[in-house]
């Protein structure tokens, strides 16, 4: 739980992530066109992937989908909870008000 805690502490805007997942690739595309950029941890490429994995599990208190998105430390939720943001006009105001964003 420390660790992901300290890991989304490290950027307005942090995103787990799986290489693999075309909803991954469409959330991370879709807050980058933004002007945010994000912390992207890709589970399945980095060396401690599986213990980031377990980790997220014990702080959320169940298995995140993926991708995993933490604006200002909060878990935001999966793709379908940040393309619902979008869509209800919420994900840019949410993006400034972490200071992701400036515009």
């Amino acid at each position: 739980m420390d660790s992901v805690k300290r890991l989304t502490a490290e950027k307005p805007v942090v995103i787990f992530s799986k290489t693999t997942c075309c909803m991954s690739h469409t959330i991370k595309t879709l807050i980058c066109s933004f002007g945010a950029n994000p912390m992207i941890y890709e589970l399945d490429e980095i060396p401690n992937g599986h213990q980031l994995e377990r980790a997220l599990v014990a702080a959320l208190g169940r298995r995140p989908g993926f991708p995993a998105v933490f604006i200002d430390q909060e878990l935001v939720g999966g793709a379908n909870e940040v393309m619902s943001l979008h869509v209800k006009g919420e994900l840019v105001p949410l993006l400034k008000k972490a200071r992701a964003i400036w515009l």
